[in-house]
């Protein structure tokens, strides 16, 4: 005998029943819309608390009232903050980010061009320090206290102890200075070839390395370790199984869920956080862009910058959110 139909379910819950995986995308998906909606009236809010603005920083202290008053109309910043913020946000949904008010160009076009740029630096580093970062994480686990975890330890703690921008003068100081074998300022060209790329961005993209290695692998660490005191890990070293496979085999993959988090979240700071490093190295990035902009009060490309960053660390945040559910089954049924 069959079942009534449930009348009086609402559609929603039927949606979450029948498709529990792609509801907690879709959740997940629309509270990241909403974060960033947040995050971008807090950006536009906090520039425009800034004591100051880019007329009285164009015209100098000579200026006279009725100047500010004229280059401020022709800006539109006579007009209320909050219609100025619905127009800005209407025109970056769109990809028009307005005209910059020092250089007069579209916004977009520049940080189109500063966007690659730091995508390519923090992509390289990315490719390196995340597999470095697992692989010191499974070794040191195969070798847990003793001697080969304990160095990892002590450089690991060294590497999270100093400043990005200490780690990089002293880069600066050995490779470019000392020894002469790395290239700075790190000046990308627009028709510099792959490889000579990949020569200027040497500091810089080592910087960044030691900068997340540290974590990520001590965290990774951390993952392993606490899966290797499961009841089904001490059944494989009972079986015969060797330590370093039960490791890869087992332990890396159970643990999978909170490295997913730990490497997506090293990820969004290698985007967001190579300003830093950016302006140390001189890299024709965002954030050597943002910095820039802040000195000359140049509004538009502070907002579009921030609120780019802000995007792209949401995203990463969401993506490791979808993913580690993926990978761990019982993220879709939460008690």
């Amino acid at each position: 005998m069959s079942n009534p139909p449930e009348t009086g379910t609402l559609p929603g819950l039927r949606f979450r029943s029948r498709f529990p995986l792609l509801a907690l995308i879709l959740e997940r998906f629309l509270l990241s819309l909403a974060l960033l909606l947040a995050v971008s009236v807090l950006i536009f809010g906090g520039i425009e608390a800034l004591p100051g603005d880019f007329a009285s920083t164009y015209l100098g202290q000579s200026a006279t009232p009725q100047a500010i008053a004229n280059i401020r109309a022709d800006l539109g910043l006579d007009r209320s903050v909050v219609t100025r913020y619905f127009e800005w946000l209407g025109g970056a949904v769109q990809g028009d980010f307005g005209t910059s008010w020092a250089s007069k160009n579209s916004v977009s076009e520049q940080v189109g061009n500063r966007l690659g740029n730091s995508l390519f630096l923090a992509a390289f580093a990315a490719i390196i320090a995340v597999p470095l970062a697992v692989g010191l994480g499974m070794l040191s686990v195969h070798f847990r206290n003793r001697m080969p975890d304990k160095i990892i330890n002590v450089i690991s703690l060294a590497a999270i102890s100093l400043p990005e921008f200490f780690i990089g003068y002293l880069l600066i100081l050995w490779f470019a200075v000392n020894f002469g074998i790395a290239t700075f300022p790190a000046t990308v060209f627009d028709g510099m070839g792959f490889f000579d790329r990949i020569k200027t961005i040497a500091l810089p993209t080592a910087t960044l390395v030691l900068v997340v290695l540290a974590h990520m692998m001590r965290m990774t660490r951390a993952a392993i370790l606490s899966v290797m005191s499961s009841a089904y890990m001490e059944t494989a070293e009972l079986k015969g199984l060797s330590a370093w496979r039960a490791i890869v085999k087992h332990a890396a993959p159970n643990a999978l869920a909170p490295i997913i988090n730990v490497v997506a979240l090293n990820l969004a700071y290698l985007v967001v956080g190579v300003v830093v490093v950016e302006v140390v190295f001189v890299y024709p990035g965002m954030g050597q862009y943002m910095v820039d902009a802040v000195t000359v009060r140049d509004m538009p490309v502070v907002q579009a910058c921030g609120l780019i960053f802000a995007a792209v660390y949401i995203f990463l945040n969401m993506l490791a959110d979808i993913l580690a559910i993926v990978a761990n089954p019982r993220l879709r049924h939460p008690r």
